[in-house]
């Protein structure tokens, strides 16, 4: 008859380490190196907000930007022309130059121990006008209508604002409230509460085979 030949088995273990290291073996799809690209890691921070995609409305178009104005910059990532690098998304500027389509803005930039003033042109499709001013304009309007109303009436008044000030002396009367301690109970009452209650217990059940 015929013999069986002695069949020689091979097992081979991969880790799972080995296939995310820059080795010249793995292929270029699978290696997991960190891209450094102008538009890397922005699948979230440039995408359109939801049910807000499409043409964005004319009105942002027909905004009138003036010289000492302050902008923020929200990047549209559907127009590409005019676009910020990524690391100015959400950066608030003032605007210190005014082109055909585009707006010059400055805006400070954090490198080590320094802040530097950044000049940049940014198009008008990823500028939004920047209410970080309002409250200060708010205040400003309500001080001036105060100012009037005091003249009129012939009083002084001080639009300066104030801290809040502590709480007042004042005298507790112990005969209207009453004392609550705050500090913790003993363990000897917590063992008296413990006694009170009725626990029952089961006495355990022995099995018989």
């Amino acid at each position: 008859g015929l013999e069986s030949a002695p069949v020689e088995e091979h097992f081979f273990f991969f880790s799972s380490r080995r296939r995310h290291t820059r080795c010249r073996e793995v292929s270029w799809a699978r290696r997991c190196v960190q891209e450094t690209g102008v538009r890397a890691r922005t699948r979230s921070l440039f995408a359109k907000p939801f049910r807000r995609h499409g043409q964005d409305p004319i009105s942002r178009m027909l905004v009138n930007y003036h010289i000492g104005d302050y902008a923020d910059i929200i990047v549209d990532g559907s127009k590409h022309l005019g676009m910020p690098h990524k690391f100015y998304y959400g950066k608030t500027g003032r605007i210190f130059d005014i082109s055909k389509r585009a707006v010059g803005i400055v805006i400070n930039k954090r490198v080590r121990n320094k802040v530097l003033p950044k000049r940049l042109h940014v198009r008008i499709e990823h500028l939004q006008k920047s209410k970080c001013r309002q409250e200060f304009l708010n205040r400003i309007h309500s001080n001036d209508k105060a100012k009037v109303n005091a003249k009129k009436e012939g009083k002084k008044i001080t639009t300066k604002r104030k801290p809040v000030e502590p709480i007042g002396g004042h005298l507790v009367e112990l005969t209207k409230t009453k004392v609550e301690f705050i500090n913790p109970k003993p363990y000897q009452y917590l063992y008296q509460v413990q006694t009170q209650q009725h626990f029952t217990y089961q006495t355990p059940v022995s099995y018989t085979h």
